[in-house]
């Protein structure tokens, strides 16, 4: 892969794949296979997380330069001009994937059968690093991941409704990151690069009752920046009325301390007091949370919170 942030993310155990894309073994990836705990979609959603692969094919490339982002942020432009084959892509992405996690075999806390199951991953996160919806063949490439039984949330800004309008097919979840509740925090938080990001950002709003597939606002809530607002948040939760919405506390970890302070953590019990908060004022209703994780979830039709994998 040609590109000049290689090392950077050789050092932090990226897999690169092509010239836009990559992979990275979560946390709960490794959790899950040696016996632990998975992460947060087991709960939610009943995701296998050593099934998990987490990748992005748009690894330089963002609308956004969110403060709260951990990740290193090596964004070049919004525009992907040399893009790699979709089916490319995902074959890269397994191998890398598999790559990474091949020194768990031997490992004595991982059995023969989690093996087996890790060595033949179901599901594709699609929200890595960067913003997906810039690789224009975004839908070619989650029509390869259902076609071969694989399960996929796509994770989004919002700043690109044009193309979620017309991406064919749609992800088996959709994630809007929502963690603006105005105009002036959007921006000052968010560090939009292109002028009219609030605006598009309404617009996907707007869209998504449209969209006919599982749908998730996700709120990504910095103490002292962009939390409570609680009718700010249920005014554009109505708009957009989602399956779910996950509230989302800030961790001070990465490349966010350099831009942010361990004060605007907000404890658990900070979120779980948004999240009953704003379920009260939209109608949905609290169906699950993680303490570890500082994250919480309302739900439309709790009923309807785990994936139905036979229909993929």
């Amino acid at each position: 892969m040609e590109n000049k942030y290689a090392q950077v993310y050789k050092k932090q155990h990226y897999g690169l794949v092509g010239k836009h894309s990559a992979v990275k073994v979560c946390h709960w990836t490794k959790s899950e296979m040696t016996g632990g705990a998975s992460c947060y979609k087991g709960t939610f959603y009943g995701i296998n997380s050593h099934q998990c692969i987490q990748m992005t094919p748009a690894l330089n490339s963002c609308t956004e330069n969110c403060s709260f982002c951990w990740r290193f942020n090596g964004f070049d432009s919004m525009h992907i001009g040399d893009e790699d084959d979709p089916e490319f892509i995902l074959n890269e992405s397994i191998k890398a994937h598999l790559k990474l996690i091949s020194g768990f075999k031997g490992n004595p806390r991982v059995t023969e059968e989690k093996w087996k199951e890790a060595s033949n991953p179901k599901h594709i996160a699609i929200s890595l690093t960067g913003e997906p919806t810039l690789y224009t063949r975004l839908g070619e490439f989650i029509k390869l991941a259902h076609k071969r039984g694989m399960s996929t949330f796509l994770v989004t800004n919002g700043t690109l409704p044009m193309v979620l309008e017309k991406l064919n097919p749609l992800p088996t979840q959709l994630y809007v990151t929502t963690a603006g509740p105005d105009k002036k925090t959007f921006n000052e938080l968010l560090n939009p690069a292109m002028g009219n990001a609030w605006e598009n950002f309404q617009k996907t709003l707007e869209l998504m009752p449209s969209l006919d597939t599982r749908k998730v606002i996700r709120h990504t809530l910095v103490k002292d920046f962009n939390m409570p607002f609680i009718d700010e948040y249920a005014k554009m939760d109505s708009i957009a009325q989602p399956d779910f919405i996950e509230s989302k506390g800030y961790v001070h970890v990465g490349q966010s301390i350099a831009r942010l302070s361990i004060d605007n953590m907000p404890s658990h019990n900070d979120i779980m007091d948004f999240t009953v908060k704003l379920g009260e004022k939209v109608g949905y209703e609290v169906t699950a949370e993680r303490k570890e994780s500082r994250v919480s979830l309302l739900a439309k039709d709790p009923s309807k919170s785990k994936i139905n994998f036979e229909s993929i």
